[in-house]
């Protein structure tokens, strides 16, 4: 293949990472645990954005219940992120030359 020709795709590839990148920033994903009582939502910058707790999951002789509940929520949502922002990313890299010294 043509050195000149394999870099010019491997620029393109990387300015489309790059916007990539930047659209995953402006996404959001939303975690829940206790059947929707804590909903947790974490952008694309992996920030927590808003805790929701229905008022129904706040009960005062068990605090360990809801912060188990809000614990479980934020790895719901950070997971999902992470998954969400990995299949974006792949979408892009697919097919990308193995040069060497280059990453992406």
């Amino acid at each position: 293949m043509d050195m000149k020709k394999m870099m010019r795709q491997a620029q393109r590839m990387q300015a489309q990472l790059a916007q990539a990148q930047e659209e995953i920033k402006t996404l959001t994903y939303e975690g829940t645990a206790g059947g929707g009582m804590v909903r947790v939502t974490v952008t694309g910058e992996m920030e927590v954005q808003k805790v929701e707790i229905s008022p129904v999951a706040i009960d005062p002789d068990d605090p360990e219940m809801l912060q188990d509940m809000i614990m479980a929520a934020t790895n719901d949502a950070l997971r999902g992120m992470n998954e969400l922002s990995s299949t974006r990313l792949s979408a892009v890299t697919a097919g990308m030359p193995n040069i060497p010294g280059m990453t992406f």
